[in-house]
């Protein structure tokens, strides 16, 4: 599923992104739907344009990630933002394979859980996760996380330019 926040949003501030004319592209790895659609609707609000990919499994996220079956064509994401409890393939080893392969490695790579373990922490972190963050309960605090990504990953951080992570094959 992809959501095109153009259709809600006009409005372009002072973004990081290598072509203000396009929008940034987020693979949400996420199974939760109530999670999916408070991020969704985040996004379809934002002053930030986004077009947002939604896997819902682990297994999905890399068929999307390597353009394969449905995902033919499809372009490579600016940031991801990965739950780490995922159906069919969990979001380590998911997170395993995209900084293994030279193609996806340098895709940010959020980490957006339920789990505040310390050996899941130290785990996403030895796997060069770029971010993690537990999710908080609340919806104000939800709101305010997902707030945060979009201020520092859209708006103050300068992305990799898109050729050098764009599918090969």
């Amino acid at each position: 599923m992809v959501i095109d926040s153009r259709k809600t949003n006009s409005i372009y501030e002072g973004f990081k992104n290598e072509n203000v004319n396009k929008p940034f592209e987020i693979l949400l790895v996420e199974d939760n739907k109530g999670d999916i659609e408070l991020i969704t609707e985040f996004f379809i609000g934002s002053k930030v344009i986004t077009n947002l990919h939604i896997a819902e499994d682990g297994e999905e996220a890399i068929r999307f990630l390597c353009g394969k079956d449905k995902f033919l064509g499809s372009t490579l994401p600016d940031v991801i933002i990965l739950d780490l409890n995922l159906p069919k393939k969990d979001g380590r080893e998911v997170l395993k394979e995209i900084k293994e392969n030279n193609d996806l490695k340098n895709i940010p790579v959020i980490i957006l859980t339920t789990s505040s373990a310390v050996k899941d922490i130290f785990r996403a972190y030895d796997l060069h996760a770029n971010a993690y963050l537990t999710k908080p309960l609340g919806f104000d605090e939800f709101m305010k996380v997902i707030k945060s990504i979009e201020d520092f990953w859209f708006k103050a951080v300068t992305l990799p330019p898109k050729q050098s992570h764009q599918k090969t094959g």
